[in-house]
């Protein structure tokens, strides 16, 4: 047996099938047996205890399973021995991999943009391989680091409760089964398995609001915590958001009838709370192709006419208003 798979076993005792996130557990066990599975690896700690575990926790599917790296061209030397180590990995476990690389890696489109060019790939290979499920190794640090990121934006519910543990698209699912467990946690793991990982130097610097969080606020607001799980608590939150979110979204897909030209009867609406409104109005600019186009002020300013109900006209930017005329919010291409 080839020392990484020994790993992958050492791992797995470690850390069983009842240690990963119950949702993404079960989502695993109900899937066709010969669906293939793809699993984004960076060669870091929690890419790699993620693709160990699921060579080892369900073996019936590594013949399915398929590893996707992209390199960003970034960080030159490292950045291809973090490609030549996934590469021994998958070697060692028998996982095929397929490595891409950003064509036009650009280091002032930040860390939003790295993660577009890294998310296309995926999309690009396992829509040509026809694969329907990423796996992806998020663990409990990423909640806290995510959501205090997006209290800084201000975010609502659907914001706040990622990185989810199933998130449905229109390319397949993605499935993040280590949110139950902290990275120290992992770390700890992989070490006494015996198994080394690559570390991104750029992590240690301040280039990046995720690192600004990881390396000055999570340390000082988990020992303002006196003691408490402050990740675990930051982890509970997001499961309770989540389930609100939930219960909403379900609202407003029952409450949101549309007329056959996408116009949206105000009657059927009237006296729904804020909250639910809110994403009825969301569905309406999806609907007619205008969210893009229409900043924060705009869509409040929008959803406060929407709730009084009074005729009203707004640009909805290039070409587009939004008009609400005799009881029905209507899409116009003119501004009546």
């Amino acid at each position: 047996m080839s020392p990484w798979r020994r790993r992958a076993e050492r791992l797995a005792a470690a850390l069983p099938r009842s240690r990963l996130h119950p949702a993404a557990a079960a989502w695993a066990e109900r899937r066709p047996a010969r669906e293939g599975w793809a699993v984004a690896f960076s060669g870091g700690a929690d890419s790699l205890a993620l693709l160990l575990l699921l060579w080892a926790l369900w073996p019936a599917r590594r013949r399915r399973l398929r590893a996707l790296h992209f390199d960003h061209r970034l960080r030159g030397r490292a950045s291809r021995a973090d490609a030549a180590f996934c590469a021994r990995v998958c070697r060692g476990l028998g996982v095929p991999l397929t490595a891409g690389a950003w064509a036009r890696p650009d280091a002032a489109a930040g860390e939003a943009g790295a993660r577009a060019a890294r998310f296309d790939f995926f999309r690009r290979e396992m829509r040509r391989r026809g694969l329907r499920a990423l796996w992806l190794g998020h663990q409990q640090d990423d909640i806290a680091e995510s959501m205090l990121m997006r209290l800084a934006r201000g975010s609502g519910a659907a914001g706040l409760a990622a990185p989810r543990p199933l998130q449905a698209g229109p390319d397949g699912a993605r499935i993040r089964p280590l949110l139950g467990l902290k990275k120290a946690e992992l770390a700890a793991a992989l070490r006494a398995a015996g198994a080394p990982w690559r570390e991104d130097e750029t992590n240690a610097g301040d280039a990046f609001l995720r690192n600004r969080i990881r390396r000055r606020v999570l340390p000082a607001w988990r020992r303002a915590s006196a003691g408490r799980d402050a990740l675990g608590g930051a982890a509970l939150a997001r499961e309770l958001l989540e389930e609100d979110d939930d219960a909403l979204e379900a609202w407003a897909a029952a409450a949101a009838r549309f007329g056959a030209r996408g116009e949206l009867p105000l009657a059927r609406v009237r006296g729904l709370p804020r909250a639910v409104l809110r994403r009825i109005l969301r569905r309406w600019l999806d609907r007619h192709g205008r969210s893009p186009h229409l900043s924060r002020p705009g869509f409040e300013l929008l959803l406060a006419a929407l709730q009084r109900g009074r005729e009203s006209c707004q640009s909805l930017g290039p070409g587009g208003f939004a008009v609400i005329r005799a009881g029905c919010l209507r899409f116009s291409r003119g501004n009546r």
